[in-house]
């Protein structure tokens, strides 16, 4: 299929996001497709399957001028799309999940249930993944529920699949796997426009480049012709002299200390302890029980044993609530279900954690609360017209910036991250990297848990790695390398 985008224009309301977008696809290639978060990125994807309809431009589909109507047809027309924000419906089994919309019936209505049971093992099978079909998909990870949406997608035979960062939640071991996939469909024909913000990802599987900013066509090069600087530049219209901001560490006293904490299901005998000013970086592969125990630490999961220390002194932690009065905040890997209210506006998502300070004789201060959103939104970048944009309107990354936000205004002992820059830019990481750096001077503790080997080892002072719900080995910023950092993860010594 080739696909031929021309001066596609796109506004809401008064918020001009395309203005003349060009972009074509060719069959059989793996076209990345980058710039910041509010680029226009998806966007423009949205306007191709119909999701969103164009304000002026064309959109020609071999040869012959197209315009979806919903992305239903569009998947009809051989087009699936792979959002960024998971589309799982939670209370449902995966094997639901996986044909919503698309169940195989005999003549008389009855659910080809053998069928399609055997069609996703064998999508499972070729993607390497492990869940149970009968799971609920509500009690899946982040991770496992990006796994079923691929999967999903893939069983449709699409011949254009839009993958808006599918990776994003993955292990090192599920993107190789994925990488597989890619191969094995751009070789039978199937293009793929892949969105992505880990440069590493798009110089190793992609064709062609599209750059965008501010809802423009910056430029299109032959991956060959182009470079991580160069690409950089386009997309933020300015050079980044470096990656990972340098860390100047002075470290204070032990802040945070975790003795023994077991939760049978997910992970046994934790401990670990994190000082002033220091940055404990926290790897694993997906299902290692890395997120459970920063859950649990906070009080949203339960503990079976262990202690909790702050300050030297034995603490009890049994809900969120708890946690915040003693001074730690948790950036969960789910924005969209558990870091933000959708419909609020920004600055009641950011006031949330922090309505006390504003309001110390009962009455709300809206002009101190108003400065405060105003002064993180400036801090952060956070692309918005105001304050009282919904959250939900917001691309995913400023939706990430605004979870930051929101956590960083309770003026936080502890900071607990956990996968902090998924979703979010080349440019808007760096400046999430320098804020952690920031808050490190100020004193503040941070555990930072990521699936990006290159972010723990640029940002992380010392590196924990979680192996089947055990710390398996900590290894020091000078030692550390993706090598021993995979051993550790896969059980090795």
């Amino acid at each position: 299929m080739k696909i031929e985008m021309r001066d596609i224009h796109k506004a809401f309301g008064t918020n001009q996001v395309l203005t003349g977008v060009d972009f074509d696809l060719e069959p059989g290639e793996v076209h990345a497709l980058m710039g910041e978060n509010g680029a226009g990125k998806s966007t423009l994807m949205n306007v191709l399957t119909g999701l969103h309809s164009l304000d002026q431009g064309i959109i020609v589909i071999d040869g012959k001028e197209t315009k979806y109507e919903n992305a239903k047809e569009a998947e009809n027309n051989g087009i699936a799309f792979i959002h960024q924000e998971l589309n799982v419906w939670p209370e449902m089994t995966v094997l639901e999940n996986l044909f919503i919309g698309k169940e195989l019936r005999t003549s008389f209505g009855l659910l080809k249930s053998k069928e399609m049971r055997a069609m996703a093992k064998r999508q499972f099978e070729e993607l390497a993944v492990t869940i149970p079909l009968d799971a609920i998909a509500g009690s899946c990870s982040v991770g496992e529920q990006q796994m079923i949406e691929i999967a999903k997608a893939l069983m449709t035979q699409a011949e254009v699949i839009i993958m808006d960062e599918p990776t994003a939640a993955l292990t090192e071991r599920e993107i190789e796997k994925l990488f597989e996939v890619i191969e094995s469909l751009k070789s039978k024909g199937v293009s793929i426009v892949y969105i992505s913000h880990r440069m590493e990802e798009i110089f190793a599987i992609c064709d062609r480049i599209t750059v965008m900013r501010d809802g423009k066509t910056v430029d299109t090069k032959p991956i060959p012709e182009t470079s991580f600087d160069e690409v950089v530049t386009k997309m933020v219209g300015r050079e980044l002299k470096d990656r990972f901001p340098e860390r100047n560490v002075k470290l204070g006293e032990v802040i945070l200390e975790v003795k023994g904490l077991t939760n049978t299901r997910s992970f046994q005998d934790i401990s670990f302890s994190v000082r002033e000013g220091e940055v404990v970086g926290v790897s694993g592969l997906m299902g290692a029980g890395r997120t459970e125990i920063m859950r649990s630490i906070f009080g949203i999961d339960p503990l079976e044993a262990g202690e909790i220390w702050l300050n030297g002194k034995k603490t009890t932690i049994k809900n969120p609530a708890q946690a915040v009065a003693q001074g730690i905040g948790f950036i969960t890997e789910d924005r969209k279900d558990e870091g933000l209210v959708l419909d609020f506006s920004i600055r009641e998502n950011m006031a949330l954690p922090n309505l006390k300070s504003f309001s110390p004789k009962g009455v709300i201060d809206r002009k101190a609360e108003g400065d405060f959103v105003d002064m993180l939104i400036k801090r952060l970048s956070i692309k918005t017209e105001s304050g009282e944009t919904s959250a939900g309107n917001l691309s995913g990354g400023n939706q990430q910036k605004v979870v930051i936000a929101k956590w960083i205004g309770i003026g936080p002992k502890v900071l607990i991250l956990d996968e902090p820059t998924r979703g979010v830019d080349v440019g808007a990481k760096r400046e999430i990297y320098q804020l952690i750096n920031e808050l490190t001077e100020r004193g503040v503790a941070i555990v930072m848990v990521s699936s990006e080997l290159p972010e723990i080892l640029g940002m992380s002072d010392r590196i924990l790695v979680v192996h089947e719900g055990r710390i398996s080995g900590e290894l020091m910023k000078a030692d550390a390398t993706q090598e021993k950092i995979m051993t550790l993860a896969t059980g090795g010594q």
